[in-house]
């Protein structure tokens, strides 16, 4: 069975496009849903194997980023959000999304609580928006079902509020020792490294978290961006492979949706 995708849209959201292309490209099948419709009941979450959350600026980053959404989401389709992530299904969430999940405490989730905020994505120490291509390295002990075989990738952002920060430092040794931890920025060399390798000022340059069971997923950096050889900066200087890395990454998670669920 083909795997289902939702991939939310509207209100500001701006990257569902790309985000259906590239779960439709990995052998899913990806739908545009408006959220009006998830709150009208039109449409069910539970008819889906996947929930993807597009970066964006939904609700032109009122009061902060992510945060109108997250509590449109939050306070509306909790139960249903909560049944779709005890079912065994996937949720990612990319910058804007990612934003939104952290602020509705649907990541880090601890102790299987998705409701409860412990971290959140604020302003650049840069204090301007950043566009610009990054080096992320995976943490080795990771779960996340959509990183598997990931070792390092390249990948944009375009973000002004990007910065991961905890809660307290008992939520970032907890993020460690958990395994939660997915991606962390690096220079080039693979190291960890100050602006601009970190392009936000993230503790312990964390770049993407995922829940305790690896199947919610959450990162500032796009995939999406990078599905084709032509969307690299250096295609016409560099010998690249036709598909792009990000794709990798929508390819574990159909795979995953299709064997399991």
């Amino acid at each position: 069975m083909t795997a289902k995708v939702l991939v939310l849209t509207g209100y500001g959201i701006n990257c569902d496009m790309e985000m259906k292309h590239a779960f439709n490209i990995a052998g899913g099948q990806a739908d545009r849903i408006h959220l009006a419709d998830l709150l009208n009941g039109s449409i069910k979450i539970s008819d889906f194997q996947i929930l993807a959350l597009p970066g964006g600026f939904s609700f032109g980053d009122d009061i902060a980023s992510g945060k109108v959404l997250a509590n449109m989401m939050k306070y509306n389709l909790d139960g249903q959000l909560q049944e779709f992530i005890d079912e065994g299904k996937l949720v990612i969430g990319i910058c804007n999304g990612f934003q939104a999940m952290v602020k509705m405490g649907m990541l880090p989730a601890f102790d299987g609580d998705y409701s409860t905020q412990d971290v959140t994505l604020t302003f650049n120490d840069s204090g301007r928006f950043e566009d610009r291509w990054v080096h992320l390295q995976s943490v080795k002990s990771s779960k996340c079902v959509f990183t598997k075989g990931i070792k390092s990738i390249y990948l944009p952002v375009r973000h002004g509020e990007g910065k991961f920060v905890v809660k307290n430092p008992q939520v970032l040794t907890r993020l460690k020792k958990d395994n939660q931890i997915v991606f962390r920025y690096v220079d080039s060399e693979g190291n960890l490294a100050g602006y601009p390798h970190n392009p936000n000022g993230s503790v312990d340059n964390i770049a993407a978290i995922c829940d305790a069971t690896g199947r919610v997923f959450g990162m500032m950096p796009h995939p999406e961006a990078f599905q084709h050889r032509t969307n690299h900066p250096a295609w016409t200087r560099e010998e690249l492979p036709e598909e792009g890395a990000g794709m990798a990454i929508f390819r574990n998670a159909i795979e995953y949706a299709t064997k399991n669920l």
